[in-house]
């Protein structure tokens, strides 16, 4: 099956062609959405992290910056940091520029303020836009889509009805030789034996029992029980009384093709080893699908029995319900009612192909709901102190 999209200089396909402006730290991050308001086709994130991070939680920032700006939907990225940092923008450069796409730094301290570094900043974004307004887009086969598998706020028609609509369009997506993500880590407790037996290799199998079994313990550690914030009180007002029935809800978006590997937190997927993965990360939606869109995913299914507006700075985020009361409530932020599977006896293989075909549509360029209405949260996952 072919879509079309911009071919970058590493080989991948993006489906959207935008403008990244990269604050290494927070301290950077105003001066960064200044600048991307300048600049048609420009969006900034805002980072809260990037100083006095140490160990594997500067590499897991770091990790999740470049992978950001590595992502296929970012055509060029200008880099603003202050320059006394943790993260140094020269780090994030050199490893960006690794995709072979442009990439530009700025650094507000070397520029004299930020009054002067958003002038030169916008000159530098602004040549960056109009480079990538001649680029068109071209034909490339679905097999080069990554997509991330993500659900928040659930209630029991979550695992009913749209996290296996879900499942049923990441196994065509694998089928076809694209990707799948499978993501948040503490909503797998409880289903992760089921889970564990689909991997292709028993190692990765015992890699991800591990993944497990450490957010447990450093819960424990911490003298918490992690049950105590999962399931949230929303889940439970939904009807999700224990973690173990959210996660034999959450599993079914993995629908029921083998696993192919397992990935940190914001890892790229191998380009040469495409199929069925598990990310660890967490339970906090936002700082999930940041981390799946760092890891590579150009396209975000995101499934709520609740409802919620999540979008993403530069993923588009197809929202899917299985409770047709929250798809009638939140109807602006909600694309797809899987509820009909309850309300109306739709199949289950019908709601599939119908989410999979509005999939290859944004693929094609059609908007989500979430970026009609701009929605563009992000977050990334701190996993240890800052001093």
């Amino acid at each position: 099956m072919k879509i079309k999209g911009y071919k970058r200089e590493n080989g991948r396909y993006g489906i959207r062609n935008y403008l990244l402006i990269l604050p290494a730290s927070v301290c950077a991050s105003d001066t960064a959405a200044r600048i991307a308001s300048m600049v048609d086709g420009a969006v900034a994130i805002p980072n809260q992290h990037g100083c006095c991070q140490i160990g594997e939680d500067y590499l897991n920032t770091v990790r999740t910056l470049v992978g950001f700006a590595k992502n296929p939907n970012v055509g060029a990225c200008l880099i603003v940091g202050l320059g006394c940092e943790g993260i140094q923008a020269n780090v994030l450069k050199e490893q960006i520029a690794e995709s072979g796409k442009p990439v530009e730094s700025i650094i507000i301290q070397e520029e004299g303020g930020t009054i002067k570094t958003i002038a030169r900043g916008t000159q530098i974004a602004a040549a960056m836009a109009r480079e990538l307004g001649k680029q068109n887009k071209v034909e490339f086969d679905i097999s080069e889509i990554v997509l991330g598998l993500e659900c928040g706020g659930s209630d029991p028609t979550s695992g009913l009805a749209s996290n296996p609509t879900i499942g049923v369009a990441s196994d065509k997506l694998v089928e076809l030789g694209g990707s799948s993500i499978l993501s948040e880590t503490t909503e797998v407790i409880g289903a992760e034996h089921l889970i564990a037996a689909r991997f292709k290799d028993p190692k990765d199998s015992e890699v991800f029992l591990e993944m497990v079994k450490a957010v447990e313990a450093h819960s424990a550690a911490s003298g918490n029980d992690l049950r105590e914030g999962q399931p949230t009180p929303g889940n439970k007002e939904g009807g999700l009384t224990t973690i173990e029935e959210k996660s034999l809800g959450c599993m079914h978006k993995a629908g029921h093709s083998e696993f192919t590997g397992v990935l940190k937190y914001a890892e790229e997927i191998p380009a040469d080893k495409k199929g069925l993965y598990f990310m660890d990360s967490p339970g906090q939606d936002i700082d999930s699908i940041t981390g799946m869109v760092a890891s590579g995913a150009q396209v975000i299914v995101f499934s709520t029995g609740r409802g919620t507006p999540t979008g993403s700075p530069i993923a588009p985020v197809i929202k899917i319900t299985g409770n047709t009361g929250t798809y009638n409530n939140m109807i602006d932020n909600i694309d797809i009612n899987a509820g009909k599977i309850i309300t109306e006896g739709v199949s289950l293989p019908d709601m599939g192909e119908e989410l999979f075909d509005l999939m290859v549509k944004v693929c094609n360029g059609e908007q989500t709901k979430a970026e009609s209405l701009g929605h563009r949260e992000f977050g990334i996952y701190k996993i240890g102190y800052t001093y």
